[in-house]
């Protein structure tokens, strides 16, 4: 008789053959015991190979048991729902389809749970570039620098407690019975949505160092810009419900390009606001400088230089303008779906 696992992990997944496998190789890999895990990928119909390349994988390891199911909706946080659902073990771990767990991951998570350090366990992600060049490996410093991320402390922290959120998490089943899953709503921010219900109900967040992924940053500015855009826009609608769980790195962008936009139309008739304007372009441009110094002191590569500062304005700006957008489209139509 097949034994029920203990962990179930989950992941929700879309066109990912290029990092899917190494996912999958890394989870083969964990120090947990294999026979009392299972993986749960919640695929969305994806267009490419992914599947095939879960399935190949499936049949070449049998030691990791893999089931696929459909995610219909195909948004990450119904994938996350039918993952869950479809799953057995007493304990969830999440992961996403474009990281690698240590090998250590899965025990860590678990151990801490065990020993109720948090009702929802995550560590700290180590940042990878997603492909080779100067863009792709300034975007990935980009994702960890303070100026990029503000106290994000799951991209730096190096000393456990608690945290505002954790990403990814590892959690107990009955925790996800208990708030009725994701919300399906929202298709961003959806795990600070639930990390928020998880503090509202009087629930802690542990934020481990010693429990670490690797994760792939997006590979180019475009693709970094619509991410932040994305996440910009749906905070908005997340803050409709829980305006308390607003963090000051969130508010920062927003306020930055709101402000800028106000002193370059105040300029035409009072000159005081131009120079106002100039003013704060000129620190926010030294500060961009001191913060690829900064990375360039660390890494020693003088392209971040100017590729660090140039992700964290994509990053900045696509933020803020979402966040702005999402804030005007919200007041004037009050009635749409979030």
């Amino acid at each position: 008789m097949e034994q029920t696992p203990k962990v179930s992990v989950i992941i929700p997944c879309y066109n990912e053959e290029k990092t899917i496998g190494l996912l999958l190789n890394s989870l083969l890999h964990q120090t947990y015991p294999l026979e009392q895990m299972e993986v749960v990928i919640a695929d969305g119909m994806s267009e490419d190979n992914t599947r095939d390349k879960i399935t190949r994988f499936a049949e070449e390891n049998h030691g990791l048991k893999i089931r696929v199911v459909d995610n219909l909706k195909r948004t990450i946080p119904s994938g996350l729902n039918v993952a869950i659902r479809a799953s057995r073990g007493e304990f969830i771990v999440r992961l996403d389809a474009h990281s690698v767990p240590h090998p250590e991951y899965v025990a860590r998570s678990i151990s801490d749970l065990e020993h109720h350090l948090g009702d929802n366990v995550g560590g700290v992600w180590q940042i990878a570039p997603g492909r080779a060049g100067w863009v792709a490996e300034s975007i990935a410093a980009a994702a960890s620098h303070r100026l990029g991320v503000g106290d994000a402390k799951y991209r730096y922290a190096d000393t456990a407690g608690e945290a505002d959120t954790v990403p990814f998490g590892a959690f107990r089943r009955s925790l996800f019975d208990q708030l009725g899953g994701f919300d399906e709503s929202l298709l961003t921010n959806e795990d600070y949505e639930f990390n928020t219900r998880i503090r509202m109900m009087g629930g802690k967040l542990w934020l481990n160092p010693a429990i670490q992924v690797k994760y792939f940053a997006r590979p180019t500015l475009g693709q970094l810009a619509k991410q932040y855009w994305r996440y910009g826009f749906w905070k908005v609608k997340m803050l409709q419900r829980y305006p308390g769980s607003l963090r000051w790195r969130q508010a920062l962008p927003p306020l930055f390009v709101l402000g800028l936009i106000f002193l370059a139309l105040a300029a035409i008739w009072i000159p005081a606001a131009g120079t106002l304007f100039i003013t704060a372009v000129v620190l926010y441009g030294l500060a961009l400088v001191l913060s690829g110094l900064d990375v360039v002191s660390q890494k020693g590569k003088g392209y971040l230089l100017l590729g660090v500062p140039l992700a964290i304005t994509v990053m900045h700006f696509s933020w803020g303008s979402a966040f702005i957008w999402s804030l005007i489209t919200s007041i004037f139509s009050p009635k749409r779906p979030a």
